[in-house]
């Protein structure tokens, strides 16, 4: 057997363990099948099941005990974020206060030719780059590149960035984003998105183009952002309009979440008794 196919066999094998294994398929405590069951279930041999199961080890998913077998962990899985496509802006500022951001680059470059001309920028005119990985429960979800020209750019620090949500600091500069275009694909993780993700190069991410424009029609934020498939996720929800034989599937705009008033929240406050109850109370 060609030894270089044993590598993508084990990467199956773990793939499909790990499916079951974060799906909930798996009770934590329960014993896998032993190595020589799995090496007959799919065809591979037990070296091919040690790496795949090696793999699951590394990432807490199971654990192996000498002599005893195989057994799933509670790994824990962070939470998956989900994100509501038809109201994107009120979830990124709602995002920045319910994750955390890990800042790793933060320069001024002059961009490539396809983000200048996203931007609307004039040649020669730089940006404020910036990389950043964000993370839920402490495990890296998303892996943000960032291009802002560099005259807003100007208006905040990097330490700034790294305790503000984007958006706020633009609104911040007086930017009044009006418009976004947006466009969702799939990709491979590079080397050095694997590592900042937590991931092995080459495995699958959802990859997001974002270019924010403000009221006069320039850019002024160009987004790349790649996302683990496994923790994050875009929801839509979409109802039938329009006459019948000629309906149509429109989205549902969902209202930003607001706080409950003071005075509600102020359950222990008594309310103040009504005249006729004042009037029922003395006549007790």
């Amino acid at each position: 057997m060609d030894a270089s196919v044993e590598p993508f066999k084990a990467r199956r094998i773990y793939l499909l363990l790990r499916s079951r294994l974060t799906s909930g398929q798996f009770v934590p405590g329960t014993r896998l099948s032993s190595e020589p069951t799995l090496a007959v279930e799919h065809g591979v041999s037990r070296m091919t099941v040690r790496r795949a199961l090696d793999q699951l080890s590394s990432e807490g998913l199971i654990e192996r005990r000498p002599g005893a077998g195989t057994f799933v962990r509670d790994a824990g899985l962070a939470r998956p974020v989900v994100v509501d496509l038809t109201n994107v802006f009120s979830h990124l500022l709602e995002m920045g206060r319910e994750t955390s951001v890990r800042l790793l680059s933060f320069g001024y470059v002059t961009p490539p030719a396809a983000v200048a001309t996203a931007l609307g920028l004039k040649a020669g005119e730089r940006t404020q780059r910036s990389i950043r990985v964000r993370l839920t429960d402490s495990a890296p979800f998303s892996y943000l590149i960032t291009h802002v020209p560099e005259r807003i750019g100007l208006t905040y620090s990097e330490a700034d960035l790294g305790t503000t949500p984007l958006l706020r600091l633009l609104e911040g500069s007086g930017v009044v984003p009006a418009r976004a275009s947006q466009t969702i694909t799939a990709t491979l993780a590079e080397p050095d998105v694997a590592e900042a993700l937590q991931l092995e190069i080459g495995s699958p991410l959802l990859s997001l183009t974002r270019i924010v424009y403000e009221e006069t029609g320039s850019g002024v934020e160009h987004l790349q952002a790649l996302y683990r498939p496994d923790r994050y996720s875009f929801h839509m929800d979409l109802e039938r309009n329009g006459a019948a034989g000629h309906r149509t599937w429109s989205p549902v705009t969902r209202l930003p979440k607001k706080a409950a008033p003071a005075a509600a929240r102020k359950t222990n406050k008594k309310k103040p008794l009504s005249s006729n109850s004042r009037s029922k109370r003395k006549g007790r």
